[in-house]
């Protein structure tokens, strides 16, 4: 019978456990709250924004073009003959200073003909002296046959001799007065040949110091057409010499990027035999020269020299020119390399500071809209005036106030008044002011 009861008893002890456990779940059920009922809120959107900046802005106009030298000599021979010598170091690329020896023709036919005609000249000299000893001479015996032909006049009247006599008196008299008369005028003729015999000297010299071919000012060889015992003709091209002391780039530059340096002046009158002067001073043009390294950007400070004298037809473009002076002295090796024929470089012509301007991204204004977060955080359309726009930039004649939040994110749909959280964008702030300084595009 005990074995009987085992199995039944040992189910009720099972029973004290499961109510236990019962009891506690309905005891933590008991103790939570409901769950709350969600209601439905209003969507809001998280976008980007900055604050209106207020900054003094530095108006740029930017171009691209060509470096060329600021003067180019073309060395054309004056003189005929064979090139007797020529420097070693003459060939496209060299740098060689002013007074160098670069070339020389044959000067043996020069040196003959200058010897010549000095010689002719010594013999003039000589000519004329003996011309002044025979004058003298041929003037005494005039005297003295004129003294012979009153005398003989004289005989006549006293019956003491013929009139032949008198008659070959007066020839003596004429011939004598011939005699110096030629005399006289081979003398007169005399500083007439002298200049010429001179000017032949001149020429001579001349043609003897332009068969030596010097450097006019420090130069880089270019275009080399000769070679040594060639024979050069009168006006061929020998080599070109590009300057090294002023490098110059000439660009094309849209107008509306030009009125960003003009606009929002005072009034001034430009006088156009100073204009370069003028535009420097007054409107503060600060040109400076950029070079693309790949991942390093050469910078050189160069100045405005002219407006080119007409615009573009086709790119409708005016063409400004700068120089930098001195590019072979400002070479910083592996970082700044000389300016040099054909290399194509920006030019970023920067203009005085402008007051504080309102400024904001190009991209936030839209159909003459700014989306700006109101205090509620609200979307709200402000209409604004652009006064101009510059690169990633523009500025805001009116429409806004300084620290106003603008919208800089895509919203799509934008619907006015729709709740916004907004988000300061602290890298674009960082690029507009950079750009505000003239250091962006």
């Amino acid at each position: 019978m005990t074995a009987e009861r085992s199995p039944l008893w040992r189910k009720l002890l099972l029973v004290p456990p499961i109510a236990l456990g019962v009891l506690v779940l309905l005891w933590i059920a008991a103790g939570k709250e409901p769950p709350a009922t969600a209601r439905r809120g209003e969507p809001t959107r998280t976008v980007r924004v900055i604050e209106a900046l207020e900054l003094d802005l530095i108006p740029t106009a930017e171009g691209y073009g060509p470096v060329r030298p600021a003067r180019v000599w073309e060395a054309v021979a004056q003189v005929k003959g064979r090139v007797v010598e020529a420097h070693p170091r003459l060939r496209d690329g060299e740098i060689l200073g002013r007074g160098t020896e670069l070339l020389r023709i044959d000067p043996v036919d020069y040196e003959l003909a200058l010897a010549e005609t000095k010689a002719e000249l010594a013999e003039l000299e000589v000519q004329e002296q003996n011309a002044r000893t025979s004058l003298a001479i041929e003037t005494r015996n005039l005297a003295l046959a004129r003294q012979e032909l009153e005398r003989a006049r004289r005989l006549v009247k006293k019956g003491t001799t013929s009139r032949s006599a008198v008659d070959k008196a007066e020839r003596t008299v004429l011939g004598a007065r011939a005699a110096e008369q030629n005399l006289r005028n081979t003398l007169a003729l005399i500083p007439v040949r002298r200049k010429t015999l001179q000017a032949k000297v001149e020429r001579a010299e001349r043609n003897l110091a332009h068969s030596l071919i010097r450097a006019p000012f420090d130069l880089r060889v270019a275009d080399l057409k000769v070679e040594a015992d060639q024979f050069v003709s009168v006006g061929q091209t020998l080599f070109a010499g590009d300057a090294v002391d002023q490098a110059e780039i000439e660009v094309q530059v849209a107008m509306s990027s030009l009125r960003r340096l003009f606009i929002g002046r005072p009034e001034f009158k430009l006088d156009p035999a100073r204009l370069s002067e003028q535009l420097t001073t007054l409107l503060g043009f600060s040109p400076r020269v950029r070079l693309d390294l790949g991942n390093y950007q050469a910078e050189w400070e160069a100045r405005f020299v002219r407006f080119d004298d007409a615009v573009d037809a086709q790119t409708r473009t005016m063409g400004v020119v700068v120089a930098v002076d001195g590019p072979y002295d400002k070479v910083i090796p592996g970082y700044r390399p000389p300016l040099s024929k054909g290399m194509f470089v920006q030019v970023v012509l920067r203009g005085k500071s402008h007051r504080a301007r309102i400024l904001v991204p190009r991209s936030a204004v839209r159909d003459g809209t700014v989306l700006v977060v109101d205090q509620d955080h609200r979307l709200r359309r402000r209409p604004v005036t652009v006064l101009f726009s510059q690169g990633q930039i523009s500025v805001i004649e009116q429409g806004l106030t300084p620290g106003e939040q603008v919208l800089v994110s895509d919203l799509v749909p934008a619907v006015e008044g729709m709740l916004l959280q907004p988000t300061v964008d602290k890298k674009l702030v960082a690029v507009l002011t950079a750009a505000a300084e003239g250091d962006g595009s």
